[in-house]
Parts: C-alpha cells; structure tokens; sequence
C-alpha cells in the first residue's frame, strides 16, 4: 500500500530520479551561523517548508492511526493535512494538534455530503482545504491487486461517500469526477483557502488561478495515477514559471534528502509535502518515528543552506542550481 505506484511504477521511479539529475552550486564564506527556515502560508507561520502530506489509511500502518500521526506531526512542528481516506474524523486528530491542520478533499458526487465535510472540517478549525484533483479515476495498481490488498475490517472511512455505500470506488474505480463548475460551487460555500493538489501542465495552473484558487500543489499522486507521467521535479518549474508569483505553490513527490527540499525551493516551490518517509517513521516508530523523519530532514535542508551560501527560504531560487537545465524525465 505505501511503496506501489501505477501500472509499471515508471512515474514513481521518475520522481526520486529526477532529483539525481540536479547539481547545486555551494558557495563559501558567506555567514552561515543562522538558518532561517520559516515560511508563512495562509496565515500558517511555520517553522520550516516541511509538510505531511494526506496519505490514507492510517489505522492499517499503526493501531491508533491518524491519533498517532498527529502527535509525531506536533513534535516535529510540521503541518498535517489530513486524508479525505482517513480512518478517524478530524475533531479528535485537532484535538491532539498542536499546530495548524488542512483537510485533503475530493468532491464526491453527493453535494449535501461535502457540504456536511465543509462544515465539520471549518468547525475543527482546518485552516484549508486541499482537493484532490488529479483522480477521477484510480490508476492501475498492479502492486496492490497482486497482494489483494484490501483494508482491514473495522476501520471506517467517514468521509468516502461513495465507499460507506457498498460502492468501492476508492479501491477500484473512481475518486471524483470534478470539473470546473464543482470547483466555482465549492469556492462558495466555503470561505478557507482552496488549494489544487494534482497540477502539473502550466495550462491547467492558468486556469486555475483565473478560477479563483488560493494555491496549488505540483504533484502526481506519488506516481499512484497516471503512470508514465513526468516526475513533479520536472513539471515545476513551467507551473512555477506559468504563475508568475501570484499563488504560492507547492510540490510532493520523491522527496527524501534534504536537498531534495532545497532542489524544489530553488525551482520555485515555497513548500513540499512529504508522504512515504512519514509513513514509514509511523510504522516503525508512531509519533517518535514521525517527528524522527522530519528531524533527518530539516537538519539535511538546514546543511544543504549553509553549504549553498542560503540562510534565508525567501532568498533561495535558481541560482543556487549548478546550471539551470530541463530536469529529465
């Protein structure tokens, strides 16, 4: 379930290698002695770029599920966005934060059901929403049909409308057949921030900015759709460069250095989120694991700053690349 991608897992392959392809340019004697790892995003001051990001069924990975996972997301000062597919309902995942939440979305067929989602996830004081837009339709997991992957009996999915009526669509054929209009009906029946997670062609970023959108999230579910796509890395910089500053924008996917962050920041990103290694710091460890994984990686940023000459996030960009070249593939 955590490490399978679709079909022949090329994409998934793609979004770690894509960060092998990139050089960084150190630079010496420059005043190192204060990182400064913060970075603001809808009146979420953080204090680093590190987001967790929604990832289901926690309940399967360790016993008290996402409980757990917000404790290790508290402990390492990191953002949350809690899953559409999560296994426990937002109140007592807020209850246990210490720290800002967002809530992944998708907009399911039933609009009296995400209405009633809106309001629960406002009321526990979520301060996003980000919907999920890159899968109408499951990508082709040969991984998890091998193993017969099926979730445990027990756990319960409250915000998979389709899934708690006998239609197991999350496993097996569509999440959310959005479109624009459903985009335009969501803007108004909520007031918090909106976020597009699953853009990757600069065409589809301009429309969404014209649609009103607060952000976006560069991402290819993980390599968990549409196999064969580009690795995130790779789709950034013509998102980042379509956009122009006018939203910010975010990344996930095969992130697992600490200059692996720097490498996003640098193309553009004000922030990434990552999934797999969190998840494994669940498995192994719970909330230590989770705050132990975070830890590894804003140390590796902050190292990878001050080899770079970089002390500040909002000084980064692409000059701190070796040479600015199309990253592949």
């Amino acid at each position: 379930m955590v490490q399978g991608g679709a079909a022949d897992e090329h994409t998934l392959r793609w979004n770690r290698e894509a960060f092998n392809q990139v050089r960084l340019r150190p630079h010496i004697l420059t005043d190192v002695s204060h990182i400064d790892t913060r970075v603001s995003l809808f009146g979420c001051d953080l204090p680093h770029p590190i987001l967790l990001a929604p990832t289901a069924f926690h309940g399967m990975i360790h016993p008290r599920g996402e409980l757990e996972t917000v404790e290790g997301a508290s402990a390492a000062k990191a953002l949350l966005v809690v899953s559409s597919a999560s296994n426990t309902r937002i109140q007592p995942i807020a209850d246990r934060a210490s720290g800002p939440l967002w809530f992944q979305m998708y907009v399911q067929s039933d609009r009296g059901f995400v209405t009633d989602v809106v309001r629960e996830v406002e009321a526990a004081g979520s301060k996003a929403l980000v919907v999920t837009v890159d899968a109408p339709v499951v990508g082709v997991r040969y991984r998890q049909m091998r193993v017969r992957f099926r979730l445990d009996k027990g756990l319960k999915l409250p915000y998979m409308y389709d899934v708690n009526r006998g239609r197991d669509s999350l496993l097996r054929g569509g999440n959310s057949r959005m479109t624009w209009d459903d985009l335009e009906w969501l803007r108004s029946i909520t007031q918090l921030p909106i976020l597009l997670k699953g853009v990757m062609h600069p065409d589809d970023a301009e429309k969404a900015v014209a649609a009103g959108v607060s952000g976006l999230v560069v991402s290819n579910h993980g390599g968990r759709s549409l196999d064969t796509a580009p690795s995130t890395l790779s789709a950034l910089p013509g998102v980042v460069d379509r956009v122009q500053g006018r939203i910010p924008i975010l990344m996930d996917g095969g992130i697992r250095r600490g200059t692996d962050i720097l490498k996003a920041l640098a193309f553009g990103a004000r922030a990434v989120l990552i999934g797999r290694p969190y998840l494994h710091g669940l498995a192994v460890g719970g909330a230590s694991g989770i705050a132990r994984v975070t830890a590894i990686l804003r140390d590796e940023l902050e190292q990878a700053m001050a080899l770079t000459g970089c002390t500040r996030l909002d000084t980064l960009d692409r000059g701190v690349l070796w040479e600015e070249t199309a990253v592949r593939p």
